[in-house]
């Protein structure tokens, strides 16, 4: 019997194509399981920042209840898209976008009433200013090389004043073993390596590849893409969550940060706008 090659866990440089590649691979073969193991938790029109459970009909860190109701809102990396459902629910115009043609699979199983687009979040195939929000949690930033060039995209397609919300994994959490045991609350690695996690085959091509960035780089990758910060959110795990997911469990979300959403603002006019 032949045996399955398991993929060999590394730290090493890889580029934006070759992230790309691995992303859309990983999740078109990963999608049933993953909704299958935590579609349950994320429900089908429920909009959830993170394994917390912070649930943004409490959070609202996309603005009052009132000012999404005709709103054009863009989730990006949006899976089977169940926060779109939940911003449709709410009287918005979603738009759901993932690179993975399975994930969007899923939508359609679940029911969408709007539309559903399959692209690349660092080349955004909508016009300038085409809407008044973008949300995205957990999707694509995490596993792209460069950050900036999605956030100036993201930037581009938003309108004045428009708000960008995405959560990923709390940078600190890269100095950890991603265990959600007591393993996993020691220290092993630097928080300052920004060096990419990547699984890759027997060949030495990537299969999953995710991308460290510090808080600091955060910031700055919002700032350089033409964005001002309002507000940097890390939430609490609450008591009534006891489910692990992955390296998040009770035991260390009590303990250490395991969320960072970041609520950012598009100003009016910027060197990017060419003058415009």
């Amino acid at each position: 019997m032949i045996q399955e090659h398991e993929p060999e866990a590394t730290r090493r440089h890889t580029g934006g194509a070759e992230s790309s590649r691995a992303s859309r691979g990983w999740w078109d073969g990963n999608a049933d399981e993953y909704q299958s193991e935590h579609g349950s938790f994320l429900g089908d029109d429920r909009f959830v920042w993170g394994p917390e459970g912070l649930d943004e009909a409490e959070a609202r860190l996309l603005g009052p209840a009132d000012s999404l109701r005709g709103a054009d809102v863009l989730e990006i990396g949006a899976g089977a898209a169940q926060c779109s459902r939940w911003l449709l629910a709410q009287g918005a115009r979603p738009v759901a976008l993932d690179l993975s043609h399975r994930q969007l699979q899923h939508a359609l199983r679940i029911g969408a009433g709007f539309p559903l687009v399959e692209a690349d979040a660092g080349a955004l195939p909508f016009s300038d200013g085409s809407f008044d929000l973008a949300c995205s949690a957990y999707g694509a930033v995490p596993f792209v090389a460069d950050p900036v060039r999605v956030f100036r995209e993201v930037r581009r397609v938003l309108r004045p004043g428009g708000r960008w919300v995405f959560s990923v994994t709390h940078p600190v959490r890269w100095a950890f073993p991603d265990e959600p045991g007591p393993e996993g609350l020691s220290v092993s690695a630097s928080y300052f390596d920004r060096t990419p996690y990547v699984e890759q085959d027997a060949e030495g091509r990537a299969v999953y590849v995710e991308h460290h960035r510090t808080i600091g780089d955060r910031v700055r990758d919002v700032v350089a893409a033409g964005f001002r910060l309002t507000d940097l959110v890390e939430p609490e795990w609450p008591a009534w969550n006891s489910q692990e997911w992955g390296g998040w469990s009770p035991l260390r979300g009590n303990l250490i940060p395991g969320t960072a959403i970041f609520v950012c603002e598009r100003s009016g006019t910027s060197p990017l706008d060419g003058g415009t």
